[in-house]
């Protein structure tokens, strides 16, 4: 298929999904149509930057919001690598020895959560890097070819649409509302805000306290971040994240 006609069907698939919900589309939809046209159980979408903090943006079930907080948090997988080294990261089978030897942590902590092939796909144009697209399987799965470019057309997409999202974000208000954009992101940046004042540190090392802080208590970043902004956990440069005092 060529790959006029492979974007045009793709977009054609995301429009519905969104025409369903009601709204302009989102990458909310871009995941959900990529779930329904390829052999794969779910998919999450995080938004990516080597100079501020990473942030999961959507993903269509339980499974897929685990691997999209898993890789964030843990700063390692699948999503790390294809956002690191721009390009396409395809994991068949995580129980297969060289991934578990790879992702010594990440790889036994998914298959806990139920996916046993990850597919991860660099959102970028050119220059700009904006995240990843994650797809994942409860069964081994090899994507054919025809359903590889499917895939990455899915992750073209869900480019274009978060640059859009970022033109109407600083050049004025959408036409719709945004749900998968906003308030997750801006609290993650928020609690790494209010970490590089109580440790005197910069934003980058602020928000790698607050990842090892969620990792080392085995809780969702979102909500360790909701806390130290809401006051009630105080980090303290002279302890480890797991030793942070809460505050009642």
């Amino acid at each position: 298929m060529g790959s006029e006609r492979r974007s045009e069907r793709i977009q054609v698939l995301v429009a519905e999904q969104a025409a369903r919900r009601g709204v302009r589309v989102g990458v909310v939809d871009v995941c959900t149509a990529a779930v329904a046209a390829l052999p794969v159980g779910g998919a999450g979408l995080s938004a990516m930057s080597p100079a501020a903090p990473s942030h999961p943006l959507c993903s269509t079930d339980d499974i897929s919001e685990q691997l999209e907080e898993l890789q964030l948090t843990l700063g390692e997988g699948p999503c790390v690598d294809a956002f690191r080294h721009g390009s396409a990261v395809l994991t068949p089978d995580l129980l297969t020895r060289e991934l578990q030897d790879r992702w010594t942590v990440f790889a036994d902590a998914a298959l806990e959560a139920g996916a046993r092939a990850v597919f991860a796909l660099p959102l970028q144009m050119g220059a700009i890097s904006l995240g990843v697209l994650d797809l994942y399987a409860q069964v081994p799965v090899r994507l054919d070819a025809e359903e590889l470019a499917d895939a990455l057309a899915f992750a073209d997409l869900a480019t274009l649409v978060l640059l859009d999202a970022r033109i109407n974000e600083t050049g004025g208000p959408r036409d719709g509302p945004v749900e998968d954009l906003g308030a997750y992101r801006a609290e993650i940046d928020q609690a790494s805000g209010v970490l590089t004042v109580q440790l005197g540190v910069g934003i980058e090392e602020a928000f790698v306290r607050l990842r090892g802080h969620a990792f080392a208590q085995g809780r969702r970043l979102a909500d360790v971040a909701a806390d130290v902004v809401a006051r009630r956990l105080r980090f303290s440069p002279d302890t480890e994240p797991d030793q942070t005092d809460e505050k009642t």
